[in-house]
Protein backbone atom coordinates (compact mmCIF):
# COMPACT_ATOMS: atom_id res chain seq x y z
CA UNK A 1 0.00 0.00 0.00
CA UNK A 2 2.29 2.54 0.84
CA UNK A 3 6.14 2.28 -0.64
CA UNK A 4 9.62 2.03 1.21
CA UNK A 5 10.18 5.53 1.31
CA UNK A 6 7.24 6.67 2.00
CA UNK A 7 7.29 5.21 5.19
CA UNK A 8 10.56 6.62 6.06
CA UNK A 9 9.13 9.84 5.16
CA UNK A 10 6.36 9.44 7.75
CA UNK A 11 8.58 7.69 10.45
CA UNK A 12 11.36 10.32 10.15
CA UNK A 13 8.02 13.30 10.26
CA UNK A 14 7.17 11.96 13.05
CA UNK A 15 10.31 12.24 14.71
CA UNK A 16 11.18 15.63 14.15
CA UNK A 17 7.93 16.67 14.33
CA UNK A 18 7.43 15.11 17.86
CA UNK A 19 11.39 16.42 18.69
CA UNK A 20 10.24 19.91 17.63
CA UNK A 21 6.85 19.73 19.94
CA UNK A 22 9.09 18.76 22.77
CA UNK A 23 11.68 21.71 22.26
CA UNK A 24 8.85 24.24 22.16
CA UNK A 25 7.15 23.03 24.58
CA UNK A 26 10.18 23.51 27.37
CA UNK A 27 10.82 26.28 26.44
CA UNK A 28 7.68 27.92 26.94
CA UNK A 29 6.64 26.36 30.39
CA UNK A 30 7.24 29.18 32.93
CA UNK A 31 5.08 30.95 30.39
CA UNK A 32 2.46 28.59 30.09
CA UNK A 33 2.87 28.29 34.10
CA UNK A 34 2.09 32.02 34.21
CA UNK A 35 -0.81 32.57 31.72
CA UNK A 36 -2.66 29.41 32.03
CA UNK A 37 -3.00 28.92 35.89
CA UNK A 38 -6.80 28.26 36.45
CA UNK A 39 -7.01 26.01 32.91
CA UNK A 40 -6.76 22.65 35.09
CA UNK A 41 -10.34 23.92 36.88
CA UNK A 42 -11.97 24.43 33.63
CA UNK A 43 -10.78 21.35 32.43
CA UNK A 44 -12.32 19.04 35.42
CA UNK A 45 -15.45 21.14 35.11
CA UNK A 46 -15.67 20.09 31.18
CA UNK A 47 -15.44 16.32 32.45
CA UNK A 48 -18.29 16.50 35.05
CA UNK A 49 -20.40 18.54 33.61
CA UNK A 50 -20.06 15.60 30.41
CA UNK A 51 -20.15 12.93 33.38
CA UNK A 52 -23.38 14.86 34.16
CA UNK A 53 -25.09 14.64 30.77
CA UNK A 54 -24.56 10.93 30.46
CA UNK A 55 -26.31 10.40 33.48
CA UNK A 56 -28.97 12.55 32.84
CA UNK A 57 -29.49 11.20 29.55
CA UNK A 58 -29.22 7.33 31.42
CA UNK A 59 -31.95 8.36 33.91
CA UNK A 60 -34.18 9.89 31.31
CA UNK A 61 -33.81 6.92 28.75
CA UNK A 62 -35.24 4.45 31.70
Amino acid sequence: MFSTGQIIFALLFIVVFAIAIVFTYRKDKKLHAKNYKGVKWVGIFFVVFIIILFCIKHIVKN
